[in-house]
């Protein structure tokens, strides 16, 4: 069990650089778009990293249920399975982003990305909130 713990934690780590480094990346890939007018390699880093990441979270989401299962579903991890989700979906937004500038899209200012940003920097801390904490 120690050895899904590890694979856990690492995919978890790598999908967590993801999701707090693209929504700030599409800034700068924004940038760039305006100063090229085409695609540059900022765009080409932006998705690989995006891409890469995917699976790590697909990784990171299944060996977590792998170990709440094997815990028995104690109610913290059901709490965190909810907020993982959000996570989840926060991502897949910024894959509809990430898609979006690959076309040469950029409606979202960069104001609107900071704040994006930051609100799965709050999930996260959620998470591990309840992971640590365990409440309930």
């Amino acid at each position: 069990m120690d050895w899904v713990k590890i694979i856990h934690l690492l995919c978890v780590m790598g999908w967590m650089t993801s999701i707090f480094a693209v929504p700030r990346a599409l800034i700068y890939w924004k940038r760039e778009w305006q100063r090229l007018g085409e695609f540059g390699p900022l765009g080409d880093l932006t998705i690989r990293l995006y891409r890469f990441s995917a699976g790590l979270g697909v990784i990171a989401i299944g060996t977590g249920l792998w170990l709440a299962h094997s815990w028995g579903w104690p109610a913290w991890s059901l709490v965190k399975l909810l907020l993982v989700l959000t996570l989840a979906a926060h991502y897949g937004w910024t894959g509809r982003l990430v898609l979006r500038a690959r076309r040469g899209v950029f409606d979202e200012s960069d104001r609107f990305l900071r704040i994006f940003n930051e609100i799965s920097v709050l999930g996260a801390i959620a998470i591990l909130w309840i992971v640590v904490v365990k409440p309930f």
